[in-house]
């Protein structure tokens, strides 16, 4: 092992955290970064061949993983589970950001499930002659091993961000689709709610979900992240959500609410990444992201022709959601209103946290149009969503509407 090494990983940089006073210790956080520390060491030692530097210059889909190569099992994943704002999150990018693999990816469980399915449509629709030449049989009626080789190829370490199921038909995918990942050597990392024996609960045909479970608990190591402590609500709690009317004051407390939601300091606002989401195969722009937290003017998201698909994929992927100078909506801007009350909507039902800047006071901020009994909910919803009810509410719990 390097000494640049043994000078990094998960506890390191979860200890200079805390020593720039960026965050408190918490003894149940502690323990999943011992975990956390445990895998990173173990990717660390991989087999000669298959460290950063080296399996950045081979060819990924001709390159078995080391362990495999030397009858060795993969490292045991992780999976974090606990209420909300206990920040499994953070310490889930915290190690994503160093962990020592090349091939690796961090995406929400939901987006990933999106992906396979659009995997499976695809394989269904080729030809005998097409599958051949992508590397399957043409008599095979199992496409999961062939979508899952070519999600090895992509990634040898897969970071999920709320791993929950709640459709019967994810629920009936996973278990023959990470059946065949394990057995080609991904290493998970997840993040979740709810304790394994939980997923899918009360689920149609749940029986037959149950190796999944199993999987899970046997190739992952379960960390519960426990405690009264809620850190993201402590952050927004006391602080107001809505600002008016938009000006150089209501832009500096959202800017500050960002840097205090996601543990940055203001002197680093520079470096603050933009992200993109995939969206029915178009990409999504999101100007500022950082640990869930994403920021957007309103113009970008409701002057633009953008939709319900858009919207949900935000919900999907952020916990919180600033938007900056909504304006009044009159009866030249209905279109942008329709689109705010869409957008509304998603968040909502997803348990987002929305903190804005608007023109006006809450109550008048639709004065002329067509619709106003629509608008009427959303102006109950973003009242409900100033509550503490619903701001200790966690992130992808869905509810009717």
């Amino acid at each position: 092992m390097s000494q640049a090494s043994q000078k990094t990983g998960p506890e390191a940089e979860y200890h200079a955290l805390i020593e720039a006073g960026e965050l408190k210790p918490d003894a149940g956080q502690a323990s999943a970064v011992t975990a956390l520390e445990r895998l990173y060491r173990e990717l660390i030692d991989l087999p000669a061949g298959h460290t950063r530097g080296e399996r950045s210059r081979s060819r990924l889909s001709t390159v078995l993983f080391g362990w495999l190569n030397n009858n060795k099992p993969a490292p045991k994943g992780i999976y974090l589970y606990g209420g909300v704002g206990r920040g499994k999150s953070m310490l889930m990018d915290l190690f994503y950001a160093i962990a020592p693999v090349t091939a690796k990816r961090r995406v929400h469980f939901h987006e990933f499930m999106l992906d396979i399915h659009a995997r499976l449509k695809a394989w269904h629709e080729l030809s005998a002659r097409e599958k051949i030449q992508q590397g399957g049989r043409a008599n095979d009626d199992d496409p999961m091993p062939f979508i899952a080789r070519k999600i090895i190829q992509e990634a040898q370490l897969l970071c999920f961000d709320e791993l929950q199921v709640t459709d019967i038909a994810d629920a009936m995918v996973l278990t023959r689709l990470f059946k065949e990942l394990f057995a080609q050597g991904v290493v998970v990392v997840a993040t979740s709610n709810r304790p394994p024996d939980d997923l899918y609960k009360n689920g149609l045909n749940r029986q037959r979900f149950l190796p999944f479970i199993e999987q899970i608990k046997e190739k992952l190591d379960i960390i519960p992240l426990e405690g009264p402590v809620d850190y993201r609500y402590n952050r927004l709690q006391g602080a107001e959500t809505y600002y008016f009317p938009i000006n150089a004051a209501t832009t500096a407390q959202l800017s500050a609410a960002f840097f205090r939601l996601t543990d940055r300091r203001v002197e680093d606002r520079a470096k603050v990444p933009s992200e993109e989401l995939i969206v029915q195969g178009r990409r999504l722009f999101v100007p500022k992201a950082a640990r869930g937290v994403a920021v957007f003017s309103f113009k970008r998201l409701c002057a633009n022709p953008l939709g319900t698909a858009d919207y949900l994929a935000i919900a999907r992927a952020y916990h919180t959601v600033i938007m900056v100078a909504i304006p009044q909506f009159t009866q030249e801007n209905s279109d942008e209103a329709r689109r705010f009350i869409h957008f509304i909507d998603a968040l909502y039902e997803h348990g987002v946290k929305f903190l804005c800047s608007a023109a006006v006071p809450l109550p008048s901020l639709y004065s002329d149009g067509d619709a106003g009994f629509e608008f009427e909910r959303t102006v109950s919803r973003l009242t409900e969503m100033q509550s503490e009810d619903y701001l200790t509410r966690g992130h992808g719990k869905i509810i009717a509407v």
